[in-house]
C-alpha cells in the first residue's frame, strides 16, 4: 500500500480508528496477560499457551501497523459534497444487465468497505471502476471472469 491514496467514507474512516483503538487498548492488554499466564506455567519452549499467544500478538502487532498505514494513506470521500447525478464513492447505484434484464443495487466504497455479500463493491473493482463517473442512462461495459458484462445506470442516490 505505499503511497497509495485510500479513498474512505467517513462511516469507514470511522471503522478504520475503531478497530485500532480497540486492538491498541484492548487486545494488546489481553494478549500481554495471556503471555503472562502462560510464562508461569513455566518452561516456555514446550508451551504451547505461550507460542499461541505470542502468534496472537504478532498478528495483532501486524494489524495494528497496517491500520496506521491505511489511516496515514485515508482520504475521506463525503458523498455530500459529490454531483448527485455522478457515481462516485457514496452512490447508491442501480443498474441493469442489459443481457440478463436483471437488475441490481450497489453501493460504491473504497476497498476496505467492500463486501460482495451486501453488495458494498470497491472503487477498485471490475463493476465498480466501470460505474465510477457514469450518469443515468449511460451504459459500461465490464470485463469480468464470466466475459464482457454490459450494465446501464438506472438511477443514482
Amino acid at each position: 500500500m505505499a503511497d497509495k491514496e485510500l479513498l474512505v467514507s467517513p462511516e469507514g474512516l470511522k471503522k478504520l480508528e475503531a478497530e485500532l483503538e480497540h486492538l491498541t487498548t484492548v487486545k494488546r492488554r489481553e494478549v500481554a496477560e495471556r503471555i503472562k499466564t502462560a510464562r508461569e506455567f513455566g518452561d516456555i519452549s514446550e508451551n504451547s499457551e505461550y507460542e499461541d499467544a505470542k502468534n496472537e500478538q504478532a498478528f495483532i502487532e501486524g494489524r495494528i501497523q497496517t491500520l496506521e498505514q491505511m489511516l496515514r494513506q485515508a482520504r475521506v470521500v463525503d458523498a455530500g459534497n459529490e454531483d448527485p447525478n455522478v457515481v462516485h464513492i457514496g452512490s447508491r447505484v442501480t443498474v441493469k444487465d442489459l443481457a440478463e434484464s436483471v437488475e441490481e443495487d450497489y453501493v460504491i466504497v473504497g476497498a476496505t468497505e467492500a463486501d460482495p455479500m451486501k453488495n458494498r463493491i470497491s472503487t477498485e473493482s471490475p463493476v465498480g471502476k466501470a460505474l465510477m463517473g457514469a450518469k443515468v442512462g449511460e451504459q459500461v461495459e465490464v470485463s469480468a471472469p464470466v466475459g464482457k458484462i454490459r450494465l446501464e445506470v438506472i438511477k443514482i442516490s
